[in-house]
């Protein structure tokens, strides 16, 4: 789970909540909440998850690719929001 950038959760996040997003609907749903991303920063990053196998990647067509959310990345997805909600009981 601390394995993971920030931008690289945030990104699982993100493909979690689409269904099968191409990498331009992660960019844009990205940037709506965030801010510009760029292809250079964007695809590697796609490209370390699924090499983690916390995405897997499909071909819609010979041109566009998409993502989808692995078992093995909510699993990682639901450890971080337990972890994180148990160092925010305080604010309660």
């Amino acid at each position: 789970m601390f394995e993971l950038t920030g931008f690289q959760r945030d990104l699982l996040y993100v493909i979690a909540s689409l269904d099968r997003p191409s990498g331009q609907a992660v960019k844009e749903l990205f940037e709506e909440d965030v801010g510009e991303v760029n292809h250079g920063r964007l695809y590697p990053n796609l490209d370390t998850l699924v090499n983690r196998s916390l995405v897997s990647k499909g071909q819609l067509d010979r041109r566009t690719n998409y993502y989808e959310i692995t078992e093995e990345g909510l699993e990682l997805l639901r450890e971080r929001r337990a972890w994180e909600n148990r160092m925010v009981e305080f604010l309660d």
